[in-house]
């Protein structure tokens, strides 16, 4: 299994960061999970967007799923459209990104597929669990498994025991720090720490920690250093490779 960051920036977008968006690779098979603000240019610059089979979210805002839109631009406004894509996401997530063009004009861009936090399903070569997390929208934690290989991602989340299910023995963790070391007390219960990270990585036994979702405003070092604290493995921040 792959995993290539596209952006892992939180909220908005930076000059040299785009939001949310890691492509994940196995047996020649490519999933973009959560495609944010400015994450189609990186995908761009790794792969053609007609070489995408499908599209998995973690939740509805924007900073994980606005480039929907123009990915299904890029795959439908040409000569040659691509067949539909399947795009997986929690019920009503992607609603109002669905609705940025006029209506009918996507309609056989994408197909579909709506879940409940919780539910198990296959994506082509993965089996993918959901876990509902705390944040302001309905949230799924993922984890996705392929020949005894293991990517577990948070998507956006405030402190939960399923996190430690969630992550129980991945290979990667791929986990929400918006700050190093505390989170704002109006945000606490739908937000994380890297320090926070760090802890849950212990506590599940994952092969590698990487901390994604930092806000603008954190520092890269300061994150790492954080969730170092509590995690003596192997910790990185989610950047574009170059």
């Amino acid at each position: 299994m792959r995993l290539t960051v596209l952006g892992g920036c939180g909220a908005w977008p930076t000059a040299d960061q785009a939001c949310s968006g890691y492509l994940v690779e196995h047996s020649g098979f490519r999933v973009l999970i959560d495609p944010g603000y400015a994450t189609v240019p990186q995908l761009m610059r790794v792969t053609d967007p007609m070489t995408v089979d499908a599209v998995l979210v973690s939740h509805g805002h924007p900073d994980h799923c606005a480039d929907l839109n123009p990915l299904l631009r890029a795959r439908a406004l040409r000569d040659d459209p691509a067949p539909a894509l399947p795009v997986y996401a929690p019920r009503n997530a992607l609603n109002p990104v669905l609705a940025l063009d006029r209506k009918g004009m996507l309609d056989d861009a994408l197909e579909l597929h709506e879940f409940d936090p919780g539910d198990q399903f296959a994506v082509g070569p993965f089996d993918v669990g959901s876990w509902l997390l705390p944040h302001w929208v309905p949230n799924a934690g993922l984890r996705l498994e392929a020949d005894g290989d293991s990517l577990a991602y948070t998507g956006d989340t405030g402190p939960s025991p399923d996190l430690v299910v969630l992550a129980r023995d991945a290979a990667v963790f791929l986990a929400e720090a918006t700050y190093p070391d505390q989170v704002p007390a109006d945000s606490a219960q739908y937000l994380s720490t890297a320090r926070q990270a760090g802890q849950t990585a212990t506590r599940a036994g994952v092969g590698r920690l990487v901390l994604t979702h930092l806000s603008p405003r954190t520092d890269r070092r300061a994150a790492i250093d954080a969730a170092a604290e509590a995690y003596d493995g192997d910790i990185r921040v989610a950047t574009p490779a170059g």
